[in-house]
């Protein structure tokens, strides 16, 4: 049992690195949070830094995801429930991030990580319904939302175990409440679209 709470506390810990603030403050100087969306995510990093930053940034989220959920199993032993739990954690610490004020992203990128790990064909069928969204519509927080909100599906359809599906849904849940304004944004048809650039908190996009 202790040792199940350590692995939950260091994969909420290791999710808190915000890869986005740290590379925006190492090539700008800037808290990326104040600039573009205010969002501390790869989104946001492609609309004030550009593609490569965003790239490494997405990349970086996405291992976080990957090394909770491995973390959890490598403590965890048997049990079906800690892998999934370190992966919320994660995506809580990015989400809430202990470091910077508990101001974070979003939580896809590494959820995409957590869910790749625990269930890979359920997320890549879910993955592939979102990237094809965002190609349609260029509105990457709908397609994140699909993401989130397929995968629980597929995982019921193909008969994945319940720690699994509880953990989907979590992290579903998770992220509608990260995208509510987006959400209200989607439907007035106010929602930034991939590629429209990124005027916001701090004015023009830096470059």
């Amino acid at each position: 049992m202790v040792l199940n709470i350590v692995a939950i506390i260091l994969c909420y810990l290791l999710g808190s690195v915000s890869f986005s603030v740290l590379l925006a403050k190492l090539l700008k100087g800037i808290d990326i949070r104040q600039h573009g969306s205010g969002n501390a995510g790869a989104t946001n990093t492609l609309r004030v830094l550009g593609k490569g930053p965003a790239i490494l940034v997405l990349a970086l989220d996405v291992l976080k995801g990957l090394a909770a959920v491995w973390i959890g199993k490598w403590l965890g032993g048997d049990s079906g429930w800690l892998p999934g739990l370190c992966g919320i954690a994660a995506i809580a610490g990015h989400n809430w991030p202990l470091y910077f004020r508990f101001r974070g992203g979003k939580g896809i990128a590494t959820a995409i990580g957590v869910l790749a790990s625990l269930c890979f064909l359920p997320a890549l069928y879910a993955g592939i319904i979102a990237i094809l969204s965002i190609v349609f519509t260029r509105y990457v927080s709908l397609g994140s939302l699909i993401f989130v909100v397929l995968t629980p599906v597929f995982l019921i359809i193909m008969n994945f175990s319940w720690p699994i599906f509880w953990t989907s849904l979590v992290i579903c849940i998770f992220a509608i409440w990260r995208h509510r304004s987006n959400i209200t944004k989607l439907v007035q048809g106010r929602e930034n679209k991939l590629g429209s650039g990124g005027k916001g908190k701090g004015g023009k996009r830096v470059v």
